[in-house]
C-alpha cells in the first residue's frame, strides 16, 4: 500500500489499455450524453467528427476504469477525489481506438491536521497512434501513514 508519505512530486506511471467499443459508445451516449454525433452515423458524418465519436464523459469514465485497474496492482490509500482541474478533450475518441494512460504527480500538500493530504496528478490519455486525446489534473485525497 502506498500512502501520502510515499508519494513524491514527479512520480510517473504508465498504465492501462482499453479498447473503445462502438456498442458501449452508443449505450453510454443514449443514457448520459444523447447528442446525435454520439449516436448516429449519418448525423456524425455531418459534423467535424466525421463519424460516431465517444462522449468526452465516456472517455473520462474509461480513464477512471484504467486508474482503478492500475490501483489493484499498485494499491494506494485513496480517501476520495477532491476535484478536477484543467480538463481537456484534445482529440475525438472513436470506436476501435485503444486508450492508455500516463500520469505524473505535480504537487502534494498536507491538509492541516487531517489524516490525509492532497495530491495533484496530471493524467494524459493517448490513442493507439500515440496522439493525446484527453488530459486533466485530478486532486486526490490520500491517507497519511498511521
Amino acid at each position: 500500500m502506498r500512502w501520502f508519505d510515499d508519494i513524491a512530486i514527479g512520480d510517473r506511471a504508465s498504465f492501462g489499455s482499453r479498447e473503445v467499443v462502438r456498442e458501449e459508445v452508443i449505450a453510454f451516449a443514449e443514457r448520459y450524453d444523447p447528442q446525435p454525433f454520439h449516436l448516429d452515423d449519418a448525423a456524425a458524418a455531418q459534423t467535424h467528427f466525421g463519424r460516431i465519436a465517444a462522449s468526452g464523459w465516456h472517455s473520462c469514465a474509461m480513464t477512471m476504469a484504467m486508474h482503478v485497474e492500475h490501483m489493484r496492482d499498485h494499491p494506494l490509500a485513496v480517501v476520495g477525489g477532491a476535484g478536477l482541474d484543467i480538463l481537456r478533450w484534445v482529440k475525438p475518441v472513436y470506436p476501435g481506438d485503444v486508450l492508455r494512460c500516463e500520469s505524473e504527480v505535480l504537487d502534494k500538500r498536507r491538509d492541516g491536521d487531517k489524516p490525509f493530504g492532497k495530491v495533484w496528478q496530471r493524467t494524459t490519455v493517448f490513442n493507439q497512434y500515440g496522439e493525446v486525446v484527453l488530459t486533466y489534473v485530478a486532486i486526490i485525497a490520500i491517507s497519511v501513514r498511521a
